[in-house]
């Protein structure tokens, strides 16, 4: 076997088995080899099933009865009775049916899982299963299965059988390129590459997990950060639009502001503007909480660029929220005499064309929109900025599309109001400058954040019933769209039919998660940003950007 012999060279992995490996990306002895477990099962401490406490426990037991029940449509329940010399205990697990055919060998197995009580009773649920030597009577500690590697799913392939593969490539692994210098090795206290995947594959210790994944981590974060320099470095040699700082126009800007710039406004837009004045062009990253002003210095600084005769385009990830910045800017700048458009999909073909007409001949200066800026027949004049909102939910190759419509370069300011430590910053976006926005708006309203116990929930359907007879609106958030039986997160669908069909009967509740079509969504948000819906019932899908006064 070589690295890049097929894994179909390796014994039992037969035709049927190689298509799935394949299909799943691990054709090679390589690939498999960089295939890493996902998490460990730990049997160094098998504890007697009398002696179980609730939290994550491994026992060694006989399985005295299985059974199926189906329960849904799409949901089956395998409960299990576990026995060892002390006690017996049940087990349960989810859609996984093929348990009741795997525990019926009357074997003797290792199960790991969390252990507590559920349904009124105490059970192991879920746990992971692993069969052992039926010569081996010791009733505990049993160490030769000490820590099993979990790998992710191969469909078709069992767990069984990825972990044998992975054991006849066992001799290769010492032949794995090391990629990192050795004064780096060493400087750091970091194992080799080839140790380091023997350690996670042939863990016989924690320590050896701990170890394996510190040096692939530091690989891993070494090699974007050295990719970032390049780009960077790559991106100082581009030739981008020189624009001039014009002192008349920013402060005719500033003084038409209904309300004065905040320090960090100024700081942030002060560094834009001086990035403009480079030959290279501006990749900057602007990162500030909801209604730090974002907007208005995205403003000011596409003024400066329509000053020097070059477009902005600003792209937003929903109509809704590109209405919102199309409004805004035009009431700030339109009476300066600077040309706003918006183009959604929404446009009919008529007005498209004429807009698009206008776009190519210089007569907008700032259009702003969403995906449909990204289509071939969005020519501009002369785009010398970029500005994309919540860039995170746009990719790469829709945000080269977009500058590549420009002669030049471009200028790009990303914003995003997805707070960023720095040190992430500097990982994930270490080609970018960074700029953030630290200070909100002076007159901005205390948030006041409350919890309440179950047993207060009927004084808090009140309160809140009070604030939507004012006028006020009201989000409930839920981490879950479909109920589920594994888990006792409520669901947004179950909390919207009993919101809807008992405590506000009487008001108008929307439905919002990330299943929905976009069109479905954007209705929803319209709906609520117009003040139609009371209770707008959503997953954290709830787009922040918008503006609900």
């Amino acid at each position: 076997m070589r690295l890049n012999s097929p894994l179909s060279e390796t014994t039992g992995v037969g035709p049927k088995s190689f298509a799935y490996f394949d299909a799943a990306g691990l054709r090679t002895a390589e690939n498999l080899i960089n295939f890493l477990p996902r998490r460990y099962d730990d049997y160094s401490e098998v504890t007697r099933i009398i002696d179980l406490v609730p939290g994550k426990v491994a026992i060694r037991a006989t399985v005295e009865s299985v059974q199926t029940r189906r329960v849904k449509r799409n949901m089956a329940i395998t409960t299990a009775v576990l026995v060892d010399k002390t006690s017996k205990v049940k087990a349960v697990w989810f859609n996984q049916p093929y348990r009741e055919t795997q525990l019926k060998t009357g074997a003797t197995f290792l199960f790991s899982g969390d252990f507590g009580m559920k349904y009124n009773s105490y059970q192991i649920t879920s746990p992971s299963v692993e069969q052992v030597d039926d010569t081996d009577q010791s009733d505990s500690n049993d160490t030769s299965h000490a820590l099993v590697p979990l790998y992710r799913r191969v469909k078709d392939v069992t767990p069984k059988l990825v972990r044998q593969t992975v054991e006849q490539l066992k001799p290769l692994i010492q032949f794995m390129p090391e990629t990192l210098p050795e004064t780096t090795i060493s400087d750091q206290g970091l194992v080799s590459r080839s140790k380091a995947l023997q350690m996670l594959h042939f863990p016989t210790k924690q320590e050896d997990i701990q170890q394996g994944r510190k040096r692939l981590a530091f690989e891993e974060l070494f090699e974007m950060l050295l990719a970032a320099e390049m780009n960077k470095r790559e991106n100082m040699k581009l030739d981008g639009w020189l624009i001039p700082f014009d002192q008349p126009t920013v402060k005719t800007f500033v003084d038409s502001l209904p309300f004065p710039l905040t320090n960090a406004q100024r700081r942030v837009a002060w560094q834009v503007l001086q990035d403009f004045e480079k030959s290279t062009p501006m990749n900057r990253l602007l990162q500030g909480d909801v209604g730090s002003g974002k907007t208005v210095v995205a403003g000011l600084v596409a003024r400066q660029a329509a000053q020097s005769g070059l477009q902005t385009a600003l792209l937003a990830p929903t109509e809704i929220l590109a209405s919102q910045h199309a409004k805004t800017l035009a009431d700030l700048l339109e009476p300066q005499g600077v040309s706003v458009a918006l183009l959604t999909g929404s446009v009919k073909p008529a007005a498209r064309k004429g807009l698009l007409d206008a776009l190519a001949n210089g007569e907008i200066d700032i259009i702003i929109g969403t995906h449909a800026l990204l289509q071939d027949s969005v020519n501009f004049h002369k785009l010398g900025l970029v500005i994309i909102d919540e860039q995170h939910r746009f990719g790469v190759k829709q945000r080269q599309t977009l500058m590549d419509k420009s002669s030049k370069m471009p200028h790009l300011l990303s914003m995003t109001a997805t707070p960023i430590p720095r040190s992430l910053a500097l990982t994930l976006y270490g080609e970018l400058d960074i700029s953030i926005l630290d200070e909100l708006p002076a007159g901005r309203q205390p948030i006041t954040t409350k919890l309440w116990s179950p047993a207060s929930t009927p004084a808090m359907y009140e309160l809140v019933d009070r604030e939507i007879s004012s006028g006020r609106q009201v989000y409930v958030i839920c981490p879950l769209i479909d109920d589920s039986d594994s888990s006792d997160k409520k669901s947004v669908e179950a909390e919207y039919r009993r919101l809807r069909n008992s405590v506000f009967g009487a008001r108008n509740i929307g439905l919002l998660h990330g299943k929905m079509k976009p069109d479905e969504k954007q209705e929803v948000m319209q709906q609520f940003s117009d003040g139609k819906i009371n209770i707008l019932v959503s997953t954290t899908v709830v787009e922040v950007g918008v503006d609900v006064p």
